[in-house]
């Protein structure tokens, strides 16, 4: 298969990359970011800027997409920059790359994921779900992660906070409430997005740990 992956410098799209370049049913995967990736002889990954993405590019075409793509609102710099990464861009990416015949896709959502919530960042996360799913593909995955365990680039002060107090309490939590690994997270999303079953499926943060 040949997948379109967006987000592979993040903590999970990292995983997921290499994970994908290491699985046998991968011919190939397209990794566009904003800054260079290390080579690979399966690995095309064109540097672009999300905000003027090129629609006649021939590396759109994929079997699968697998989305990443998620920043938090402090690193943004506002509300308005956090959604257009975690709303605009992966609709845009989703858009154009169905344009050119890709039937699965799989995104890194949020366990609060909610379009009529209150919240903010559950609201958003919820918004791009209902969009994603308005699309139609023959496809779709929405992966639901709680906090997101493992080693960032960037300082995320809450979620470390957050770690070390789930991790304590881990033993005696809920699954739905435990830390879910990003190697976890990462091989669920290649298995969906390789699997590409048909219809809408949710996976909750219960399942991955």
């Amino acid at each position: 298969m040949r997948l379109l992956l967006v987000g592979a410098t993040g903590l999970v799209g990292q995983h997921v990359l290499a994970r994908a370049l290491g699985d046998e049913r991968v011919e190939a995967i397209v990794a566009p970011a904003r800054r260079a990736l290390p080579q690979h002889a399966k690995l095309l990954a064109p540097v672009v800027d999300f905000d003027r993405l090129p629609a006649d590019a021939d590396w759109w075409r994929a079997d699968a997409v697998l989305c990443a793509l998620g920043t938090t609102i402090r690193a943004a710099g506002s509300q308005a920059a956090f959604r257009k990464v975690d709303h605009d861009y992966p609709l845009a990416v989703a858009s154009l790359a169905k344009a050119r015949g890709a039937t699965t896709f799989v995104l890194n959502s949020a366990m609060s994921a909610d379009p009529t919530s209150r919240f903010f960042y559950s609201r958003v996360k919820g918004e791009v779900e209902r969009d994603l799913a308005a699309l139609e593909f023959r496809s779709l995955t929405l992966v639901r992660p709680g906090l997101i365990g493992g080693r960032r680039s960037e300082p995320r002060p809450a979620e470390r906070v957050g770690s070390t107090v789930l991790g304590l309490l881990g033993p005696v939590l809920p699954k739905a409430l435990r830390i879910n690994p990003a190697e976890r997270i990462a091989q669920v999303m290649l298995d969906a997005a390789l699997a590409g079953r048909p219809g809408t499926r949710v996976i909750r943060s219960a399942e991955l740990n």
